[in-house]
């Protein structure tokens, strides 16, 4: 009845307003081509509630929900939002960049983070980039994504690193520094074992003048329990001068006369 009861106050407050420009408004006339409304004509427009409205059915129902209609607005408010999974490869758009995160927006119900240290190889990243980044955790203390650039670029190069090695396919990478027994070499961020036997086919004795060099190599084995990866650039060698020797053998012809360097006199020939 409160609300009744203030909504009829109101009601006589205007009424009463009106009634003070009612002097003013009589003497004036609006000339147009209709005829001018009255104060009285005014006054019956105002709405006027019924007798039998109910003034409490607002807080009759109000925020009254069951558990059951929670959960289903719940449901229908979180499948506006993509589904994202711990431990998945997700694309991010960055929104804002500070001096201890870059916030992104990958479409779930919060922004991610991500700690600006990952993106030192980055230094123009701007607002609007896209972003590969590894899902660390749904939500933090303070319910924000936490996700990892760095740990997205490891996990991608793995799945390259195998994908050579199944396929038999070339990579390349960096020689990073020298090693008892060979070299370490930098495969897109994993780090990768050259045995100074699978160099080249000669001994090479100096390891130190490949070091620093991007060369080519096949993928010979991959220990995954302990994320060792074996390289070796002498197999493209062998393989290229594999290719060579069919080229010339198929070339070869019975009668013909060809050019040839004394490489080695034994005695069973030259």
């Amino acid at each position: 009845m409160a609300k009744k009861q203030e909504a009829e106050k109101e009601l006589k407050a205007k009424e009463a307003e009106l009634d003070a420009v009612t002097p003013i408004a009589e003497k004036e006339t609006i000339e147009s081509e209709a005829d001018s409304i009255s104060i009285e004509e005014i006054k019956s427009q105002l709405a006027t509630p019924s007798e039998d409205f109910d003034w409490d059915a607002d807080d009759k129902k109000f925020g009254n929900y069951t558990d059951s209609d929670r959960e289903k607005l719940e449901k229908l408010y979180d499948g506006t939002f993509s589904s994202i999974t711990k431990g998945e490869i997700i694309t991010g758009t960055v929104v804002n960049v500070n001096s201890k995160d870059v916030v992104l927006n990958v479409g779930f119900k919060s922004d991610g983070l991500v700690s600006v240290s990952e993106f030192r190889d980055t230094p123009d990243l701007k607002v609007g980039d896209t972003v590969e980044v590894f899902v660390e955790s749904q939500e933090d203390a303070n319910g924000q994504l936490v996700l990892s650039r760095k740990r997205a670029k490891t996990q991608q190069s793995w799945e390259r690193i195998n994908s050579a090695l199944d396929n038999d396919e070339i990579i390349t990478g960096f020689v990073k520094s020298r090693t008892k027994g060979g070299l370490i070499v930098d495969i897109m961020g994993v780090e990768a074992f050259l045995p100074g036997s699978q160099i080249d086919i000669k001994p090479i004795r100096d390891y130190d003048i490949y070091v620093g060099k991007t060369m080519e190599f096949k993928v010979v084995k991959i220990n995954h329990e302990f994320k060792n990866v074996v390289v070796s650039h002498k197999v493209l060698i062998e393989d290229d001068l594999e290719n060579q020797k069919t080229e010339i053998v198929a070339r070869l012809e019975k009668g013909q006369v060809l050019e040839g360097t004394v490489k080695n006199i034994t005695d069973f020939g030259v």
